[in-house]
């Protein structure tokens, strides 16, 4: 069993930013990626950003590349998620995610699942 606690989360004004953290305990296993999802009141939740174990793999939603920004550190079994650039469409209850493959979390089936922080983007 995993559970995640994400933070950070707040009131920020367009073009702002903000840095979410994750923070991951229990049994994680020997290697486990780590992403963030969104959802936006009356829509779907999306993919944001996903990071391998090491670190070395990336992969960003359109909507938020050159923007966000996914980083881990394997020793406080934390990831981040630094959002620049803010946007009223980035507007959202960000959720924080694990799976024990990369492919999980980049296809949107990660195995756990934070409670989620509000970010909320003011014009």
């Amino acid at each position: 069993q995993v559970q995640l606690v994400e933070s950070g989360g707040g009131l920020v004004q367009a073009g702002g930013s903000l840095r979410l953290s994750c923070a991951a305990s229990g049994r994680t296993g020997s290697s486990y990626a780590m992403g963030w999802f969104r959802q936006a009141p009356d829509k779907e939740r999306e993919f944001v950003a996903a990071i391998n174990w090491s670190g070395g793999s990336t992969y960003y939603a359109i909507a938020v590349k050159g923007r966000f920004t996914i980083s881990r550190d394997n020793a406080k079994n934390t990831v981040a998620l630094q959002m620049n650039s803010l946007k009223p469409e980035d507007t959202a209850v960000y959720y924080c995610a694990v799976a024990n493959s990369y492919g999980a979390v980049v296809g949107g089936t990660p195995d756990y699942w934070g409670q989620g922080t509000q970010v909320t983007v003011s014009t």
